[in-house]
């Protein structure tokens, strides 16, 4: 890991990208790393489009604002990449991960990515398989993991027990860490 990465994530109110830069923080805390993980609202409604972000440091980290050039963007709904500029400030060596079940070329050149690492998976396929519900920020999470290495999987599942085991039923939390693994070997790069 480098000393510090910057990930932007962008989803839809309701869709968990604030909670996901928080479950990837605090995992990543619990490794002995240096973290923030905080949102940026827009209206805060149901399905509009939300922006959070996550710093991972081996260092204490003195950078308080948004992340300007993020390492990695991750895109919990693609039809943001209809209505948001997902590239924007995105390093040219940075790593692209996008929720999606189209594993074309066309995402890439639809971009304009350049050189960046764009990466797939179907997380609404993956949380509705194993959820019941159209909520993909387990199953990014644990892509997050495998395209980054920035966490050890085994960390981010301990920390969403840690976290929602009170809050969530046994199948529901178990759907989750299913979903989590599901994402970590399927996800895929173009």
């Amino acid at each position: 890991m480098k000393e510090l990465v910057e990930i932007r994530w962008h989803g839809r109110g309701g869709q968990g990208a604030v909670t996901a830069s928080k479950i990837l923080a605090e995992a990543c805390l619990a490794e002995g790393k240096f973290i923030q993980a905080f949102p940026e609202y827009g209206p805060e409604r149901s399905g509009a489009p939300v922006k959070s972000f996550t710093r991972v440091s081996q260092k204490q980290i003195v950078i308080h604002s948004q992340v300007i050039n993020p390492d990695v963007v991750v895109v919990l709904n693609p039809t943001l990449l209809d209505a948001v500029n997902v590239c924007e400030g995105l390093r040219e060596d940075g790593i692209l991960l996008i929720n999606s079940q189209d594993d074309s070329k066309n995402i890439r050149n639809k971009l304009k990515a350049g050189r960046a690492k764009v990466f797939v998976v179907d997380a609404t396929g993956i949380a509705l398989k194993n959820v019941g519900r159209d909520i993909p920020n387990t199953p990014m999470i644990g892509a997050l993991a495998k395209v980054t290495g920035i966490v050890k999987l085994e960390s981010l599942k301990k920390t969403f027990e840690h976290e929602f085991s009170t809050k969530f039923k046994p199948e529901i939390m178990q759907g989750n860490l299913n979903s989590m693994e599901a994402a970590y070997k399927e996800v895929r790069e173009l």
